[in-house]
């Protein structure tokens, strides 16, 4: 699976957790098709072990905006953002959030993809 394919399965199951609260396990189980992929899965469960760090992070860069209040899909989509910031070296932040934003166009409204550049270009600052 192309990692953003794996991206966009792994938004699906992060999306299952917040809304649904269902299972991480059987989330990772309702999105995929066949095998499953360690990066999609490193996603998911990173940012289910993370959460709590991440929410914070993204707290703080908030402007006017409470976490709670910003729309489900973008809240994934940010926390999954952050996750690969922060804790996967490998990967180059604004790879990171260049994919978030392809994520927000498909997924989010029309003022998603705006909406996380700016939270995620703040991120950045802060994590660089």
């Amino acid at each position: 699976m192309k990692r953003h394919t794996a991206r966009e399965k792994a938004l699906q199951a992060l999306f299952q957790i917040d809304v649904g609260g269902i299972e991480p396990h059987e989330a990772v189980a309702n999105v995929i098709e066949e095998e499953t992929d360690p990066f999609m899965e490193m996603l998911v469960f990173g940012v289910v072990k993370y959460q709590k760090e991440i929410d914070d992070l993204l707290r703080q860069h908030l402007e006017k905006w409470t976490l709670e209040r910003v729309a489900n899909v973008d809240r994934s989509i940010l926390r999954m953002a952050v996750f690969e910031m922060k804790y996967m070296d490998d990967i180059p932040l604004s790879v990171s959030m260049d994919e978030a934003i392809e994520l927000a166009k498909v997924f989010g409204d029309e003022k998603s993809s705006r909406f996380i550049n700016g939270v995620l270009a703040k991120i950045k600052e802060t994590l660089s």
